[in-house]
């Protein structure tokens, strides 16, 4: 069983920033696959990004590519999103998930955390 906490979220305008956290208590962290996807109002949940085990092999949905950034650290057993150049569009609840199957973790991960919300104004 893997815990997940996401943090970070919040209001910003256009143009801005937020860096996401997500906290994991796997003892094993290292051996997960993590993502984040999203879910806006009325809309599915979607894919944004993900990075495999160890740090350097990331994947990202064309919408957020070259503005949002997946990182890891595996001593703090935290995943990350960094997102800036923000847009309205990129208001969604945001979920961070895991998998210890990488071929698992772009679509149908077995974990999930609660969400934190990201609002940006225009």
């Amino acid at each position: 069983q893997v815990q997940l906490v996401e943090s970070g979220g919040g209001l910003v305008q256009a143009g801005g920033s937020l860096r996401l956290s997500c906290a994991a208590s796997a003892r094993t962290f290292s051996r997960y696959a993590m993502g984040w996807f999203r879910q806006a109002p009325g809309k599915e949940r979607e894919f944004v990004a993900a990075i495999a085990y160890s740090v350097g092999t990331t994947y990202y949905a064309d919408s957020v590519k070259e503005r949002f950034t997946i990182s890891r650290d595996n001593a703090k057993n935290t995943v990350y999103l960094q997102m800036n150049s923000l847009k309205p569009e990129d208001s969604a609840v945001y979920y961070c998930s895991a998998d210890l199957a990488l071929i698992r973790i772009r679509s149908t991960p077995s974990y999930w955390g609660q969400g934190t919300q990201v609002t940006v104004s225009s």
